[in-house]
Order: C-alpha cells, then sequence, then structure tokens
C-alpha cells in the first residue's frame, strides 16, 4: 500500500481559492461539513440592518436550521460575532425552528476555541475546521473536520424561500433515480382524487397547483432514497391511529405546518395504497372547508 502526503494549501495565499469557491462547494454538497444529510435553503441571505448570511442549511426530517458562517484563514473576533448575530435573527424571524450557528475557518486557534467553547454552554454552535489539501496537478481537495459539536438547548407561513420556483430537471439533478417516478406513483393517487390538480416544482419541495395557484394540501419531498410525503391535516386522534396501524415510517408531526409525515420507499406505494388514498382524500377535504 502506498502512502502519497499531500500538501496543505493557505488558502488566503492561493489566488485560486476563495469564499466564494467554498460556498459553491457547499451548495452543492452540504454533507461535506459533516452535520448530517442537510438540504440548503438559501446563501448570501440577507439579514435586516446587518450583511449577508453566507449559507442557509436545513434538516427535511427535522425543524432545524444550520446558519453557517465561512472565514478563509483563521477566525476572529468579528467572525465569531457576525456567525452570532445572524444566528440570533434567523432565530428570532422563525422562532418555529430549531436554530444552530456554525463557524467554519481554516484555522480555529486555542485562545478561540475556548471563547467558542464557553458560548456553547448557553447557545447550540458548531465549530469546524477546513484544511485544503493539494494533489495532482490543479487539484484541490477541501476536508472539514469537526472539532466542537452543538449542544440543543431546546427543541409563519413557509418564508418566501420556501416557494422559490424549479422545475423537474432541478430535482432530476438532486435525487437518485427512480425517486421521481414514486414522486409520479404517489401523484397518481391524488390524481384519484383530485384529477385537477397538477405537480408544482419548487426548490424544496413539490407541492400541488391547480391552474396555477398552489394548492399544498399535500406535498412531496424528494430525498435519496425515498420520498418524505406531507399531508396538511390538523391532528387527530383518529388519523393518527389510522397512520400507526398502517404500520407506514413516519416522522414526527409537524405542529407549525400542520402537516403529518410519512416516510415513502418504493414498495410502500402499494402496501399502503388504501393509506395514502385516505390521507389525500381527507387532506383535500380540509382544505376545500378552510380555504375553497
Amino acid at each position: 500500500m502506498e502512502h502519497i502526503e499531500l500538501s496543505k494549501i493557505q488558502m488566503t495565499k492561493d489566488p485560486r481559492l476563495n469564499e466564494r469557491w467554498v460556498q459553491d462547494l457547499l451548495a452543492d454538497n452540504p454533507a461535506l461539513l459533516g452535520l448530517g444529510d442537510l438540504v440548503l435553503h438559501d446563501r448570501e441571505r440577507p439579514q435586516p440592518r446587518a450583511g449577508r448570511l453566507d449559507i442557509l442549511l436545513r434538516d427535511p426530517d427535522s425543524l432545524t436550521r444550520y446558519e453557517v458562517e465561512l472565514q478563509l484563514g483563521a477566525t476572529d473576533e468579528s467572525h465569531i460575532i457576525r456567525t452570532l448575530e445572524y444566528w440570533d435573527i434567523e432565530r428570532r424571524r422563525y422562532p418555529q425552528y430549531d436554530h444552530v450557528a456554525v463557524i467554519v475557518a481554516e484555522e480555529i486557534t486555542s485562545r478561540f476555541f475556548n471563547v467558542i467553547s464557553l458560548f456553547n454552554k448557553f447557545i447550540p454552535i458548531a465549530a469546524i475546521q477546513m484544511t485544503a489539501l493539494s494533489l495532482d496537478g490543479d487539484k484541490v481537495s477541501l476536508v472539514f473536520t469537526k472539532v466542537m459539536d452543538h449542544t440543543m438547548l431546546g427543541t409563519e407561513e413557509e418564508d418566501q424561500i420556501e416557494s422559490a420556483p424549479a422545475d423537474r430537471n432541478y430535482w432530476s439533478a438532486r435525487t437518485s433515480p427512480g425517486i421521481l417516478e414514486l414522486v409520479d406513483r404517489i401523484f397518481s393517487l391524488v390524481e384519484e382524487k383530485d384529477p385537477d390538480v397538477e405537480l408544482n416544482y419548487t426548490k424544496h419541495y413539490i407541492g400541488l397547483a391547480r391552474m396555477g395557484v398552489a394548492r399544498n394540501y399535500v406535498s412531496m419531498e424528494p430525498r435519496k432514497a425515498r420520498v418524505n410525503f406531507y399531508a396538511r391535516l390538523p391532528q387527530s386522534e383518529i388519523v393518527s391511529a389510522m397512520i400507526e396501524d398502517a404500520g407506514v415510517d413516519t416522522l414526527p408531526y409537524d405542529n407549525w405546518f400542520g402537516n403529518y409525515r410519512v416516510i415513502l420507499y418504493g414498495a410502500d406505494i402499494d402496501e399502503h395504497r388504501e393509506l395514502l388514498l385516505e390521507l389525500i382524500d381527507l387532506a383535500r377535504k380540509d382544505y376545500t372547508e378552510s380555504w375553497g
């Protein structure tokens, strides 16, 4: 087994590397940070009476958002303050979510590591050190190392970025082969109950529309190997028992948006066909009674 020694690059001294390049990498593949199977929610996000948040990530399986601030070189006072300021702004604007501040830098010195550790006792904050390694020719590899994990301190209708338009090609590039066919199979059940709707593609979920107007009584979020199916219904003992009796995999009920959340793999569509049809019909009727 041959060992190849890689050389470390100081990113601040290399004209080929900049913060925008790192942003692009993380926007395309948030998993590089090692924080889980997260998805991009926004980048360069304007902050009221402040600057712009580098990257906003979210966990589609929970109500957690990650406010990520990048810095080439060593972290400093302004980097820490900016990270905490943007985290605080976002949690105040969207209190329905859990928020985690994420500070990313080439170097987190012992002095500032101690400072961040003090904040970590009261604020959910993670510190990640990034290292650029030179490969053959012009190839560069970024390695992200979590030097301090966050501590969660606790557990408005979707903001505008949630409904940013997309198309089928957008999702084809972000999911595994066959996942959109799974979406189509679920949608065919919707059509049995409501033949006038069509799929409405956005950047964070696939909902429904009628004559171009959103009608999201059910929506779907494609993942790498499954689809998260959401039925917008008030939580009730009857519906909860119906889902539990079916034995289908679920995520916790979303109290803020009022969604039952069901995890569906390929075989689940046929196995739980009657349950899905019932949820679709109940959600459609409830939506019609509430919104017309």
